[in-house]
């Protein structure tokens, strides 16, 4: 949690978050990422300052839990001094408990943002998904968070002006505007008419941006004039991977025809077509349909 510190930008953990997104469907499928085609509802997380604390925290909980289809689950919510936003002791369950930094006593309003983190902590243990280390832990579980609806609220969180800040979670507020952009392009969702911190909308706009990106990489038909003609360059010198690129031309193995590996721009599994002009690819993950020029 950043507060009143400083707040770091741009996409450092980009590679990672990709990684993420392919790991949720390989893990839960195609089918059950589709049962997620609905965020969370600001009318369901909003809080108040004349709410109950606790009673509000509860309900705000069970909300959560519904959300990411854990109703068998209880959350304990309590609240005290902490350096980090929040805390869940993964236990067996059904019960789990979470702590929440003390100063969302009086920031009410983000304690949707701070249980959103947390219950997908719980959701990834319970599905035995996790990354190494704590760091890319952390990155997997807030992607996760936003990819599967709930995250708008941790970039809604985001405030930042010339004498104080606030950010929550582990991702750039960009990063966090990236991921959601990819939930919109799945689901044809805009969750930017629930912001109500304008540092979070400029972020999700770039974010939009980076993800369209993705979608205007050779061998796909929608790259720009530059990045086709790099493609030819490349595909008629073959020399193993190119830096700077996301394809790779490899032999095929059977009458020296070449074929060419690209990330999804949807799921970033790779996929590998051959090189013959004009093809149209489905990715076996997410089930995309990529028009691409070979």
């Amino acid at each position: 949690m950043a507060n009143d510190g400083p707040v770091e930008h741009g996409y450092p953990h980009l590679e990672t978050v990709r990684a993420a997104v392919t790991a949720l469907y390989q893990r839960l499928s195609y089918d059950t990422i589709q049962t997620f085609s609905t965020s969370v509802a600001p009318a369901d997380v909003a809080f108040c300052d004349t709410d109950d604390l606790h009673l509000g925290a509860q309900r705000v909980a069970r909300e959560m839990m519904r959300h990411f289809r854990l109703p068998d689950a209880r959350l304990i919510v309590c609240f005290r001094e902490m350096t980090h936003a929040a805390n869940v002791e993964l236990a067996a369950g059904p019960e789990y408990f979470v702590e929440l930094n003390d100063r969302f006593r009086t920031h009410r309003r983000d304690i949707g943002a701070a249980l959103a983190h947390e219950v997908m902590h719980v959701y990834l243990h319970r599905l035995d998904l996790s990354f190494p280390g704590t760091a890319q832990n952390e990155i997997l579980t807030d992607t996760a968070t936003t990819y599967l609806g709930a995250g708008w609220l941790l970039l809604d969180a985001y405030r930042e002006d010339t004498v104080s800040s606030q950010k929550l979670g582990y991702l750039t507020p960009e990063e966090f505007g990236y991921v959601l952009a990819k939930r919109s392009l799945v689901f044809g969702e805009d969750p930017s008419v629930w912001f109500t911190s304008p540092q979070a909308y400029t972020a999700y706009t770039k974010g939009m941006a980076q993800a369209r990106r993705d979608e205007q990489q050779p061998p796909l038909t929608a790259a720009g004039w530059a990045g086709r003609r790099r493609y030819a360059r490349d595909r008629r010198h073959v020399h193993g991977p190119q830096p700077g690129v996301p394809y790779t031309f490899t032999p095929d193995g059977a009458g020296g025809h070449l074929r060419v590996s690209f990330p999804c721009p949807t799921c970033h599994q790779r996929i590998r077509v051959p090189v013959r002009g004009r093809v149209r690819a489905r990715c076996g993950l997410c089930r995309t349909v990529l028009e691409c020029d070979t």
